[in-house]
């Protein structure tokens, strides 16, 4: 007897069936054997070899043409999706992977590398140095004779081994952990000693490093200010340090070009630390300046050092307005300060405690220091609060002030204690210097405060003028204390903004 059979997936085929008797049907060896021809399939681990080389091939079995079209599906769709993957990466140097979304096959499985396992991450690593053997947790091995406490020297030296492995990632303990290594407890404590310092010293510098402005060094937010600087064509190139004090860094620099104010050919940059630890007390100078004292807050150390820049710039505006000689602002970007170069190719002008100066020379350089700190006072309205030697300059044949940024108002409580400062300083510096025309502290202190006031010494002079001050604080009290707005124009503040 015939039989046809038309498959959906091949050609027609006619199979023949051989009539059989009862007897064999019922026979359990035949039902067996139906039963494995029934579920037998060919093997398919060349599937995907015949697909690739372009094979045709006849075939019966559904199973095997299934998985051929399977495949052949899969194979389009991840062409698609490497295309998709390659348009929506573009040129970036950042792509994104779409290969989770492929379509892995079980014939892929067997030599995919992303289901293999790595040796070492493996808790069986054969490349493994051993640890140590250590004492158990009851702390002693062995019996009678030869028991072995967990005070062994052998045992303390391998347990003091195994523990390095517990380090800090950055301290390298070597290949100790490999070997038989036994370490003395001493030698133990003084490795994990020196180990807790480095962490303590690394992370001091890492933190010194990112967050202050050391000597001669800038911190990342101040470089990349000056490198906005550069960038803007406000300077040319910046040279390096050629100033270093207790509350900033000099750097000497190349003007550029600004399309409202002129650039000088020679600047400088001052860097005002961002630490307070070297210039603890110069909140004194500020918090009771009235120009600023809404905006004065002793919890954001960042913030009164931009205040400290600001004073500095507009108490140079003032001292040019009256013709006092200074350096001329540039600009001011937050703590940075750039200013006209008191020199001559990259060669900053002496000091005047360094320059030297003949008799004549002195005492000229005198008559102008006491010109120069009766207009502070008269007609500029400040007090320099720490003049001295070092904080003039001598160029061109004339006295240079400089470091004003403490300077401050007369109205302020200790005004006149830091002028009787500025004084004696004065005083000092040049009666040794052989001016022989030179006033006493208490001379030039009425000279240029225009007061009449006496003292046989020094600490009854001072009484007297803390009495003037406490008398001046409480009229102010009284009288409510009076705001000044800055009206000296000068250069201009770069806001966030400019940049």
């Amino acid at each position: 007897e015939k039989s046809s059979c038309i498959s959906p997936w091949g050609a027609t085929t006619t199979k023949v069936v051989c009539p059989c008797s009862f007897t064999d049907v019922m026979s359990e060896q035949l039902a067996k054997q139906l039963d494995d021809e029934s579920h037998y399939f060919p093997d398919f681990s060349n599937v995907s070899a015949a697909l690739d080389a372009g094979e045709e091939r006849e075939t019966d079995s559904d199973l095997m043409l299934a998985q051929m079209l399977q495949m052949q599906f899969d194979k389009e769709f991840d062409t698609q999706l490497r295309t998709e993957e390659k348009k929506f990466n573009g040129d970036s140097k950042l792509s994104i992977s779409f290969e989770n979304y492929r379509m892995v096959h079980p014939y892929e499985a067997s030599c995919s590398s992303e289901d293999e396992v790595d040796w070492q991450d493996s808790c069986d690593d054969p490349y493994k140095a051993d640890k140590p053997t250590t004492t158990p947790r009851r702390g002693f091995t062995g019996k009678g004779k030869n028991i072995t406490t967990k005070h062994d020297e052998v045992v303390c030296g391998r347990k003091n081994t195994a523990r390095m492995d517990n380090f800090a990632p950055e301290i390298n303990v070597g290949d100790g952990l490999g070997m038989d290594l036994k370490l003395s407890n001493q030698v133990y404590n003084s490795l994990k000693q020196h180990c807790y310092a480095e962490q303590r010293r690394s992370a001091r510098l890492h933190e010194k490093k990112e967050h202050s402005t050391a000597e001669q060094a800038v911190d990342p937010r101040t470089r990349l200010l000056m490198y906005k600087m550069v960038n803007a064509g406000i300077l040319e190139n910046i040279n390096g340090c050629i100033s270093t004090g207790k509350e900033s860094v000099v750097f000497h620099a190349n003007g550029g070009s600004m399309e409202k104010n002129a650039v000088p050919d020679e600047c400088v940059l001052k860097v005002f630390k961002t630490t307070l630890n070297e210039f603890k007390n110069r909140d004194k100078y500020i918090k009771d300046d009235y120009r600023f004292i809404d905006r004065f807050s002793k919890l954001n150390p960042r913030t009164i050092i931009r205040l400290w820049a600001e004073k500095e710039m507009h108490n140079l505006a003032r001292m040019k307005k009256a013709g006092i000689p200074c350096p001329e602002v540039v600009v001011l970007k937050k703590h940075i300060l750039v200013m006209s170069f008191i020199g001559k190719d990259h060669v900053p002008a002496p000091k005047l405690k360094e320059a030297m100066l003949g008799s004549e020379d002195m005492k000229r350089a005198y008559y102008q220091v006491v010109h120069m700190m009766q207009q502070l006072y008269q007609e500029c309205n400040l007090v320099h609060a720490d003049l001295s030697e070092y904080n003039m300059l001598w160029h061109e044949g004339k006295v240079w002030l400089i470091d004003v940024s403490q300077s401050i108002e007369p109205n302020h409580p200790h005004s006149h204690e830091f002028l009787f400062r500025d004084c004696r300083n004065v005083a000092t510096f040049f009666q040794k210097g052989g001016v022989s025309e030179a006033m006493n502290m208490y001379e030039l202190f009425n000279v240029v405060s225009g007061l009449q006031l006496s003292g046989d010494s020094e600490a009854e002079f001072l009484a007297q003028i803390e009495a003037l001050e406490k008398m001046n604080e409480d009229h102010v009290q009284r009288r409510g204390k009076k705001m000044y707005t800055f009206s000296d124009g000068g250069p201009p503040l770069l806001h966030d903004e400019d940049d």
